[in-house]
């Protein structure tokens, strides 16, 4: 039966009674344990009055062995009765989507083994970690656990297990996240609990699957890789707020809530003591307006937080802007780190003098080893170097001017509350304490819009009495970051079309006017440079010292051989190797004429519209993928990414992590497209869709230019719902081309498989080369030139190569699939100048397709190729 949720894989049917039934039906683990719950609850009269078996129940550091039996028992109470609610529903949130595809005897047994174990293993990492770590093992003798929050936990990440590559990553991830974000900066013993009971769950789900569990990274798409920087960039950004609002935060990174926010707490005792002596009345005055700080001042006391959210939502759609407000903030965090480092480091100072005090004026004399502050330090330089690192994840620009536009905005907005305040604060002048006038108002401007306190040593020139001049005070800043940052998100939200290098726009132009061949709009991808001669120019990509140029020279045929010629030279002076990738018979003989070698690489598929009918017994297949899609209510639908509804977009990013996520190598890039390729209005997208709005596949096209217009369309990004409509791929290939032999399109390309050939004698009759090329695809046909092809040795090797990656990527059987449409093929080439060069080349090819490959994902990728069948 069809699944009609898009990309879920947790059960759903909560849309109608019937549907509620079955859910509750599917889960008689989690009902019978809330009713066990609530019923111990009431008999020990835990609900209205407290519980009195709480210091037996509830598992603390000492609990084994004189209370052991906690450690099970602790599951079934809690201490208040909103306890009770907050762990009714999250055994509900666990168990109702995940219990009965995972089952219930299954379920069952994670949770209490999960819990348990938790516990087990948080009481042995005190044990262990009490002579390392004493200071914060010692704030923990005061904590217990109580309650079904482990068990909940450990219940959900043992379930995932059941769930698809991608969703079981998911919901990990997110779990892991915010249990690691408590366990590192609240601390306490609970939070330990849980993050110990996760683990165990993480580890018994695929054993009672009867799987081994795995580690080591997994493959993740750019896409997904971003997800997962914002997501870290998130955690960094939230833990020292719950650090600073959490009344007895102990955790090891709690001492960054001093680095990344200004909530500061103010001693009662040390206040009184301050505001008795005449001489410390602006201290007094300063720590009594950070005590009765509202909501306008802890917002401005976490300002540097709130920037680091928005730019983590920036970064999760790839905004190199984004990126650069990002690094920025945790190189200036990296440097206040350093200084309070070297202010730890640093000995002692001499007796009378002042103590040694941090960022904010923090005493520092609390922790009692040095390495309990720096080591925490050390995160916004790890966060600098990540961000480094991953610089080449976040490549969309925004328009031209985006940001030139916003300054100007945000600096109205800054002199036009600059004089709100000023104005106001003189009207309200009686309500400040000293009575302010215009000069001591205009100086304390700057500090409005700055973190409350937050320059070290400077008590404020006066504070607000009367509730107006709170009000006042505290909302200029409030204001003018919310409009900043609706701003700022704004420019995130922006379409990044248009965002190309005056280069790639020129190529574009170029591209546009004179045409190319089927594959030539991936010369416009992301990651390409660009060099011109006259009308003409190559796209190429260095890496390695190699110069692997994509397709033939673009422009004018009359300026093809000059250009060759030209970039070969650049090449040379450069220091480069040069080699042409993926080029046709045409180039083929040309550069034979000039003394270079080939090698054939690929075969790419092309089908004429003007023949397409699909009748026959050779289409039997095609045709009943067309009828069954039409029986269960598919239908295929044009459009573009960026004009796809929200919902539709998100099913296809769905849809392709789920397929990059099942892959235990990267997603390859240079000539095949991922989710950043599909996001241009010049790409046209085909989804077969049903009435559900249920995406169960998607398709996207490149455009083939000549003269101007559009003649042709080449398939590039292919991706499928691992439970939608199997033939769903057929389908949309065929819709395809039924559709564009509509227009008026002179042919469809289905693009060419690296590493891929068919057999001659599968070919012969089928045109110049075995059908229709290339060249004449783009309206250049041409005279083959013989020219030297590469040893028989060399082809053996890529015979053999292609055989062996077929296990890991398949390439052979999407060229066998494409042959089910009967399309002509035409073979792609490889040229190269020198045969010594060709290891070079080949390295070199590899890094473009696997750019961000590591020595784990290559061993995985070595090991396929030595254990291929």
């Amino acid at each position: 039966m069809r699944q009609p949720d898009p990309g879920r894989e947790v059960p759903s049917g909560y849309r109608t009674p019937a549907g509620w039934a079955r859910v509750l039906r599917g889960s008689p683990a989690t009902l019978t344990f809330v009713l066990l719950f609530w019923a111990t609850g009431a008999l020990s009269a835990g609900i209205p009055s407290g519980l009195p078996l709480l210091p037996h129940l509830a598992v603390t550091s000492r609990s084994v062995p004189d209370h052991w039996y906690a450690v099970l028992l602790s599951a079934f109470w809690e201490r208040d009765f909103a306890g009770y609610l907050v762990g009714t529903l999250a055994v509900l949130l666990a168990g109702l989507p995940l219990e009965r595809r995972f089952g219930s005897r299954k379920f069952a047994a994670a949770a209490l083994a999960g819990h348990v174990l938790g516990i087990v293993a948080t009481l042995g990492f005190l044990a262990v970690a009490r002579g390392l770590m004493g200071s914060w093992i010692r704030d923990l003798s005061g904590h217990f656990f109580l309650g079904p929050s482990a068990l909940a936990c450990a219940a959900a990440m043992a379930a995932t297990a059941s769930l698809s590559t991608l969703w079981r990553r998911r919901i990990r991830v997110v779990i892991l996240a915010v249990l690691l974000l408590f366990a590192m900066y609240a601390g306490g013993f609970e939070d330990l609990v849980r993050l110990g009971a996760a683990a165990a769950g993480g580890l018994l789900g695929p054993v009672l699957l009867g799987r081994r569990p795995r580690f080591g990274r997994p493959a993740v798409s750019r896409h997904e890789a971003r997800i997962l920087v914002a997501l870290l960039l998130t955690v960094a950004a939230i833990g020292p707020v719950v650090a600073g609002l959490a009344p007895h935060a102990v955790g090891p990174l709690s001492v960054l809530k001093f680095l990344f926010t200004n909530i500061q707490p103010v001693d009662p005792a040390a206040l009184q003591a301050s505001c008795t002596r005449p001489a410390d009345l602006r201290d007094c005055a300063a720590a009594q307006l950070q005590l009765r700080a509202g909501a306008g001042g802890i917002f401005m006391a976490i300002l540097p937080s709130f920037l680091l959210l928005l730019f983590a939502d920036g970064l999760r759609r790839g905004r190199r802007f984004a990126w650069a407000g990002a690094l920025l903030i945790q190189a200036s965090l990296s440097l206040l780190a350093a200084v309070t480092i070297a202010g730890v480091l640093l000995p002692p100072p001499g007796p009378g003098l002042p103590s040694r005090e941090g960022v904010g004026g923090i005493e520092l004399s609390g922790y009692s080893h040095p390495l309990s502050l720096v080591l925490p330090m050390l995160l916004p330089v790890f966060l600098t170097l990540l961000l480094l690192a991953g610089r080449n994840l976040f490549p969309v620009r925004a328009p031209r001017g985006t940001y030139l536009r916003l300054a100007r905005r945000v600096m109205v907005a800054f002199v036009l509350l600059s004089v709100v305040y000023v104005g106001l604060g003189l009207l309200l002048a009686a309500g400040f304490t000293p009575v302010p006038g215009l000069v001591q108002l205009l100086a304390d401007v700057p500090d409005r819009f700055l973190p409350l306190g937050f320059l070290v040593d400077r008590s404020p020139a006066f504070f607000p009495e009367s509730t107006a001049a709170v009000v006042l005070y505290e909302s200029i800043g409030v204001v003018f970051w919310a409009w900043t940052g609706a701003l700022l998100l704004r420019t995130f939200l922006r379409p990044a079309h248009g965002r190309h290098s005056a280069d790639e726009e020129r190529a574009r132009r170029i591209l546009k006017s004179h045409g190319g061949g089927s594959l030539s709009w991936m010369t416009t991808w992301d990651g390409n440079s660009y060099w011109f001669s006259g009308a003409s120019f190559i796209a190429y990509r260095v890496r390695s010292g190699v110069a692997v140029a994509l397709g033939p020279p673009l422009g004018p045929r009359s300026e093809r051989e000059e250009a060759f010629t030209g970039f070969a030279r650049h090449c040379r002076v450069s220091g480069w190797t040069p080699c042409f990738y993926f080029v046709s018979e045409e180039l083929r003989g040309l550069a034979g004429s000039l003394g270079w070698g080939s090698v054939q690489v690929a075969q790419e598929t092309v089908l004429r519209l003007d023949e397409v009918s699909f009748r026959g017994k050779k289409f039997q297949d095609i045709r009943t993928a067309l009828n069954r899609a039409a029986k269960a209510g598919i239908r295929a639908e044009w459009t573009t990414f960026a004009r796809a509804p929200l919902a539709v977009q998100a099913q296809i990013e769905a849809i392709s992590e789920e397929w990059v996520a099942d892959k235990k190598v990267p997603e390859m890039g240079f000539t095949l497209g991922s989710l950043d390729e599909l996001d241009d209005p010049e790409v046209r997208c085909l989804l077969a869709i049903d009435a559900d709005h249920t995406v169960h596949a998607v398709a996207s096209w490149l455009p083939v230019y000549r003269n101007g217009y559009v003649v042709g369309w080449t398939l590039d990004f292919m991706r499928r719902r691992g439970d939608g409509f199997r033939a769903s791929i057929d389908f949309l290939i065929a819709s395809a081309a039924l559709s564009l032999q509509d227009e008026g399109c002179e042919f469809m390309s289905l693009s060419g498989a690296p590493l891929a050939r068919v057999p001659s004698a599968s070919v012969a009759g089928r045109g110049p080369a075995g059908g229709s090329a290339a060249g004449s695809v783009g309206g250049h046909a041409g005279e083959t030139i013989p020219g030297p092809d590469a040893s028989g040795g060399l082809d053996r090797m890529l015979d053999w190569l292609g055989a062996a990656l077929e296990p890991v990527y398949g390439f052979r059987s999407l060229l066998a699939f494409k042959a089910k449409f009967k399309p002509d093929y035409e073979p792609m080439y490889l040229l190269y100048p020198d045969a010594a060069a060709l290891p070079a080349i080949a390295n070199a090819i590899t890094r473009a397709y696997l750019p961000s490959i590591n020595l784990g994902q290559g061993l995985t990728l070595v090991r396929g190729l030595l254990t291929r069948r």
